[in-house]
């Protein structure tokens, strides 16, 4: 699979509901289901107008010294965490970063200053729990699970945060264009962030006719983005986000509990 395609197949979601990129879902669909007839110069100019995963694309291509940011290596380890990551320094990476999106943010995201280089990852989990300004809002509110779609509060912080996260899950069965998923869910105890033990949640298959794993089955691991279920991950890969997710929790954790 070719890095375009697997961008597209991560940041199809989001785009979709409209919280990031361009008004670009159609391109993105047709790179994510057949990437033999999407054109790869449209995917490209959807991708670099992602004001946030462009510019970690980017650094991770400057800091590994890889001449494309659409590279699959660059962009499984931004989706999923480890891979070139941990070829780099994340202080480096956090400073380079910084530097390009905060004068972007401005006065909006004012937390985004070198206090937040601690927390450093060129992967999504940062993005969400770090560079996002979610997190700031846990401390309203007292200790909670993320609901599980479609929820009584699609506002609540903590299900932002656990939606917008790349999650894993295993799945259990599969009834026509649904599926059943074990996962964790994210949760808040008003203090900290942590991990549920595994629960069960239902997955569309398609979402309005569209698929990027339509032959899913029983026994796949899978990741899923908002309710999107984007790609099947190997053992390695599963661990590979276990861990970058685990890691940006504790150290997320660290900040909130100053």
């Amino acid at each position: 699979m070719s890095g375009a395609r697997l961008f597209a197949q991560y940041a199809y979601a989001p785009n979709k509901l409209g919280y990031c990129g361009p008004a670009e879902s159609a391109t993105l669909a047709t790179a994510g289901i057949d990437a033999a007839h999407a054109a790869e110069v449209d995917v490209r100019a959807a991708a670099r107008r992602f004001s946030g995963a462009w510019h970690y694309l980017e650094v991770l291509a400057k800091l590994t010294g890889i001449d494309d940011p659409l590279d699959r290596r660059i962009v499984e380890s931004y989706w999923l965490g480890g891979g070139v990551n941990e070829e780099i320094s994340s202080t480096e990476f956090g400073e380079e970063l910084l530097a390009r999106i905060a004068p972007e943010a401005q006065h909006y995201w004012a937390h985004l200053t070198p206090d937040l280089i601690p927390e450093a990852a060129g992967d999504h989990g940062f993005h969400v729990l770090g560079v996002y300004p979610w997190t700031r809002f846990l401390g309203r509110f007292g200790a909670c699970l993320a609901p599980a779609p479609p929820g009584p509060t699609p506002d609540h912080p903590v299900q932002v945060l656990d939606r917008c996260r790349i999650r894993w899950g295993t799945v259990l069965s599969r009834d026509g264009e649904q599926i059943v998923v074990s996962a964790q869910r994210l949760v808040w105890d008003g203090t900290v962030l942590s991990l549920s033990e595994a629960e069960q949640e239902t997955v569309a298959v398609a979402v309005d006719g569209l698929s990027f794993l339509p032959d899913v089955a029983p026994g796949d691991q899978v990741s899923l983005h908002w309710e999107w279920l984007c790609d099947r991950l190997s053992a390695e890969q599963v661990t590979r986000l276990q861990t970058s997710t685990l890691s940006q929790i504790e150290k997320t954790n660290r900040r909130l509990t100053a």
